[in-house]
C-alpha cells in the first residue's frame, strides 16, 4: 500500500472515532498522529470533557487491546506492571501481570498516584519494556500511553517531574465544545445511543497487523528533507536560546517533532514531510518541555508563548520534496 491508501484508512479511522468523541476533529487526529509512532499523550484539561472515551474509542478503531489505570494515592507499581505470587501447591513463583501489558493504556489521573508509583510507568514508555522483580520483559507492540490530569486542582496530586514530562510525545488539550451545535450533538449522540459508552458497538476500521504495517510506513517510508531537519533543529534551537527559558527541549523533543512530522505526512498521503507538517505539532511537541524562568513563570508567560515566538523567527524552507 502507498501513502494514499493509508491516507484514506486513517480518514476512516478518525471518522468513526469523531462519531462517539463529538466536536474536535483536530484532537482526533493528532492522536491519531502520535499513535502511529507510538507515541505517549497527555490530556491537561478539566474533567468530564471525553478523555476517556476518546482512548477506548481509538483502541477499538485501529482493533488493538485496551486497559484503563485509576491513578490514586495508594496505587502501587505492581498495581500497574504485575508481580510475582507464590504458588504454593506447584512449588514455584507464577508471573501475575499487570495492565500495563496491552497495547493502549489510558493512565486516569496520573498525576493523583505519588512519584514511585508514576515512575514504573517510565521504563515503559521510553523502552517499551518492564522489569518484574528482575525480570525485564519486552512490551508486545504498538503499545503508547494516553495519561490525563486536571490542571486545576492541585489537593492530593503530585505534578510530574520533568524527566516524565519529557517521555510524552504530545502535550494537548481538549477544551470545551467549540459552539452551540457541539453541544447539541453531544447530547443528541447519547439519546441516540441509549447508552453512556457506545464503544462496545465500533467496529474495527483494521486489525493490529495493518496498524503495524502503517507504523513501519512512517518510520521507513516517509522522507524528510536535510532542510526540513535544520528548520526542526532550528525551532529547538531557537527555543533554548529565548531569554526566559531556563531549560529547554532536549533532542528528544526534536526527535518527537521529527516523527509526528512523519506520520501526518502520511495521514495526509504524502511519502514526505512538508514545514506545514512540522508546524502543525510543534506546540503540543514542545511547549511541556520548557521549564521557565521563575520570574517569567510567576508573570504568567506559557511555553506556548515562547514556542510561538521562535516558530516566527526561523526561516521556512523551500526545499523540502524528495528528489528524482
Amino acid at each position: 500500500m502507498n501513502a494514499e491508501s493509508y491516507a484514506t484508512l486513517c480518514d476512516e479511522v478518525v471518522s468513526v472515532v469523531s462519531k462517539v468523541y463529538i466536536g474536535n476533529e483536530e484532537v482526533v487526529r493528532k492522536t491519531l498522529a502520535a499513535a502511529l509512532v507510538n507515541g505517549n499523550i497527555l490530556f491537561e484539561d478539566h474533567p468530564g470533557l471525553g478523555k476517556t472515551l476518546l482512548a477506548k474509542a481509538f483502541g477499538r478503531a485501529l482493533g488493538l487491546e485496551y486497559r484503563r489505570v485509576q491513578f490514586t494515592p495508594d496505587l502501587l507499581p505492581s498495581d500497574i506492571i504485575g508481580t510475582k505470587v507464590w504458588r504454593q501447591n506447584l512449588g514455584t513463583f507464577e508471573l501475575i501481570k499487570g495492565p500495563i501489558f496491552t497495547h493502549v493504556l489510558l493512565a486516569d489521573e496520573i498525576n493523583r498516584a505519588p512519584p514511585k508509583t508514576q515512575s514504573a510507568l517510565l521504563e515503559a514508555m521510553e523502552e517499551r519494556q518492564v522489569t518484574i522483580e528482575g525480570d525485564t520483559m519486552k512490551l508486545e507492540m504498538p503499545f503508547f500511553v494516553i495519561a490525563t490530569q486536571n490542571p486545576i486542582e492541585y489537593e492530593g496530586t503530585y505534578p510530574l517531574p520533568e524527566a516524565q514530562l519529557d517521555r510524552f510525545l504530545l502535550r494537548m488539550s481538549v477544551g470545551y465544545p467549540k459552539s452551540l451545535d457541539d453541544e447539541v450533538g453531544i447530547l443528541k449522540a447519547r439519546i441516540s445511543w441509549g447508552k453512556d459508552d457506545p464503544t462496545a458497538d465500533m467496529e474495527p476500521v483494521m486489525d493490529r497487523g495493518t496498524f503495524l504495517e502503517m507504523q513501519a510506513f512512517v518510520e521507513h517510508e516517509v522522507f524528510i528533507h536535510d532542510e526540513v531537519l535544520k528548520y526542526i533543529a532550528g525551532i529547538v534551537r531557537e527555543v533554548r536560546k529565548d531569554e526566559r527559558v531556563e531549560a529547554g527541549p532536549s533532542p528528544r523533543g526534536a526527535l518527537a517533532l521529527l516523527k509526528v512530522s512523519k506520520a501526518n505526512a502520511m495521514m495526509n498521503g504524502r511519502d514526505f514531510v512538508v514545514p506545514d507538517d512540522v508546524k502543525r505539532y510543534v506546540i503540543d511537541a514542545l511547549a511541556h518541555r520548557i521549564v521557565l524562568g521563575a520570574e517569567y513563570a510567576f508573570e504568567g508567560v506559557s511555553g506556548r508563548e515562547v514556542v510561538e515566538a521562535a516558530v516566527k523567527r526561523v526561516p521556512v524552507p523551500k526545499e523540502f520534496e524528495r528528489e528524482e
